[in-house]
């Protein structure tokens, strides 16, 4: 029996880890080994690391690349535009989702699966055609610019396509639900109870939501918010369909260089130094968890 139970749980710790090397660390070794290739023409557009020749071995190993990257400001502005459309959405997702969550997390329980229905909903259809329903709305022969004109509130179309707001737009409609779900599984426990203790010593409504309301949600906060940002610093499709050239992000530019320029080497090394960048504010939410967490132990 008890050779059967470590079985089991041996099984048990074996599959995550097993799925995580498998999908993960295996396709990310392959990036970082393609990241300090040296670039060539052909297929594959890069040298092979370890070469035999009459000369005898070559090893085909540079950090030109990552030297490339971050001595262009053009590539840095492209990801500190991602890093700007991230902030900014998962911002707004939170204001907008957080009160959502709230609602839902304390209604009666029948009205509160039919909400979760409709948040859910969405994920039913293609991302790519939720996100070109929002090119067609917002075109100048959209259904906007079409109702405006008829009531004639404007006199010609206006452009709310192809800029940074439509990207916006589009990156909080697609992920506002990955903010309110999180929220709601941590509010949803929530004892309203504590509302009314909060009122009865004498404490402000916006008083009680600061110190009550927002420390106990903290954890759903910090876990919507990584759920958001960090699929948004990369994110490639809706700012190719709804954004304009008048600002480069990070998905698009690596995008560019391994299907148009055709160089895997730094197309690589941007996604790499991507995900190395990108590792300090899971660090910052990490440690701010961490410390939230020790503190009400």
């Amino acid at each position: 029996m008890t050779n059967f139970l470590k079985k089991q749980n041996f099984w048990f710790v074996f599959t995550p880890y097993f799925w995580l090397v498998l999908f993960f660390f295996i396709p990310l070794a392959l990036i970082f080994k393609i990241s300090i290739s040296v670039s060539e023409w052909g297929m594959p557009p890069y040298r092979d690391m370890f070469a035999f020749s009459e000369e005898g071995l070559s090893i085909n190993v540079t950090l030109s690349n990552y030297l490339f990257i971050f001595s262009d400001s053009f590539y840095l502005r492209s990801y500190l535009n991602s890093l700007n459309l991230a902030l900014t959405s998962t911002l707004i997702c939170l204001l907008i989702g957080y009160p959502i969550a709230f609602y839902v997390a304390k209604s009666k329980e029948n009205i509160r699966n039919l909400l979760l229905i409709l948040l859910i909903i969405p994920f039913w259809t293609s991302f790519l055609l939720r996100v070109y329903a929002w090119k067609v709305i917002l075109q100048g022969s959209g259904v906007i610019n079409t109702i405006l004109i008829k009531f004639g509130i404007i006199d010609q179309p206006l452009s709310m396509l192809h800029n940074h707001y439509a990207v916006i737009l589009g990156v909080v409609y697609t992920y506002l639900p990955f903010m309110i779900l999180p929220l709601y599984g941590y509010l949803v426990k929530f004892d309203l109870n504590l509302i009314d203790a909060s009122s009865d010593l004498g404490a402000k409504p916006f008083k009680t939501f600061i110190k009550v309301i927002i420390p106990l949600s903290l954890p759903g906060i910090m876990a919507g918010s990584m759920l958001v940002f960090i699929p948004v610093v990369g994110e490639f499709v809706i700012p190719e369909l709804l954004g304009g050239s008048d600002k480069l992000y990070f998905g698009k530019i690596i995008w560019d260089e391994f299907f148009v320029n055709r160089d895997w080497p730094i197309a690589s090394a941007l996604a790499m130094s991507g995900i190395f960048i990108l590792v300090v504010p899971i660090i910052i939410f990490q440690l701010m968890y961490a410390k939230y967490h020790f503190k009400n132990e």
